[in-house]
């Protein structure tokens, strides 16, 4: 038993969400967990030597250098105060110090597949370089709004790729939802605009809505991305609601890399991390939710569409240090 599975009454739907959560995570934790039992070999208590081992293991899950140096520092002020901390009780006592340090970094306000009340349609925008998995992040968060009961409309903002425009309209039919479209190497904020208008026209829960996954000119990013926001306020004047970062976890440190270029160019509310399941670096959750100022809001621990899933830091915390059978 995890140390917070007596805090939580899951439902069958829930313990099918962890059981997802524990597989996407265990290429992660079988590296960090080889490691760690490698930083105990032959010890009786947490010493010098053994957090030196820890803090290889943390790194080598990408969970960054300042946010090891952030958990290692807990740890030496937890040794220091209990005088005597056997390497038995290093699991729990990293548990329960990442889970600390999460529990200090933002939440989210709005952490579910709903709307809040009196933002209807709900206007999410989202960005990310491209193949970080954005356009299946889109699909995949419409599926869930849909299953719980919400109308979504798709708006294809990515003009200046046909393939953009392609993949977004199968996530459309896929999911059974509507989309807006124009020819490519439209204005993106025409797109936006008409996006927007058309889901107020329909009555739409929920906007969600594709830009460029272009990286290579931050000054043009912020003024592309400004500009669709200023259409945007035109039909709406409180939108967008959301602004969704969307990361490849499995490319680790970049994916920080690029937490900054965006997080320094737009106003970035939220942020979603995909493909953990196929990487051992999923540590660079830790990372970004230590290091950025901005509620990690959804992960991706597979392919079905039900693997996009709310982060819960509990229960990510629980799954990082509890290797499947």
């Amino acid at each position: 038993m995890g140390l917070f599975d007596k805090l939580f009454g899951r439902n069958k739907e829930q313990e099918v969400q962890k059981e997802a959560l524990d597989q996407g995570l265990q290429k992660t934790k079988e590296g960090f967990f080889t490691k760690l039992a490698k930083a105990v070999a032959g010890k009786d208590k947490v010493d010098e030597e053994v957090l030196d081992q820890v803090e290889d293991a943390l790194i080598s899950a990408d969970v960054g250098v300042d946010t090891t140096v952030a958990i290692i520092d807990r740890i030496e002020k937890r040794v220091a105060k209990d005088k005597y901390i056997g390497t038995s009780q290093l699991n729990q006592l990293l548990q329960e110090e990442i889970m600390g340090m999460l529990t200090a970094a933002p939440s989210n306000e709005f952490a579910t597949f709903d709307v809040p009340a009196g933002k209807k349609p709900y206007v999410i925008l989202v960005v990310g370089v491209n193949g970080v998995g954005k356009t299946t992040t889109i699909g995949k968060l419409a599926h869930n709004f849909k299953k719980n009961g919400k109308s979504v409309l798709l708006g294809a903002g990515d003009t200046f790729r046909a393939a953009a425009v392609d993949q977004l309209t199968i996530w459309s039919e896929r999911v059974g939802v509507p989309i807006v479209k124009k020819e490519m190497g439209s204005d993106p904020s025409s797109v936006a605009f008409d996006a927007v208008q058309s889901a107020i026209a329909r009555d739409s829960d929920v906007v969600i809505i594709d830009t460029a996954g272009r990286l290579h000119n931050k000054s043009y990013l912020m003024d592309e991305l400004g500009k669709i926001r200023r259409v945007i306020t035109k039909v709406m004047p409180d939108a967008p609601h959301e602004v969704l970062l969307v990361l490849d976890g499995s490319t680790g440190q970049n994916a920080i890399e690029q937490a900054k270029h965006f997080t320094a160019a737009t106003d970035v509310t939220a942020i979603a991390i995909t493909k953990l399941d196929g990487t051992a670096k999923g540590g660079v959750v830790l990372a970004i939710a230590n290091q950025f100022r901005i509620p990690v809001k959804y992960i991706g621990v597979g392919e079905r569409m039900e693997d996009l899933q709310i982060f819960n830091k509990e229960e990510f915390v629980d799954s990082l240090f509890s290797l499947s059978k």
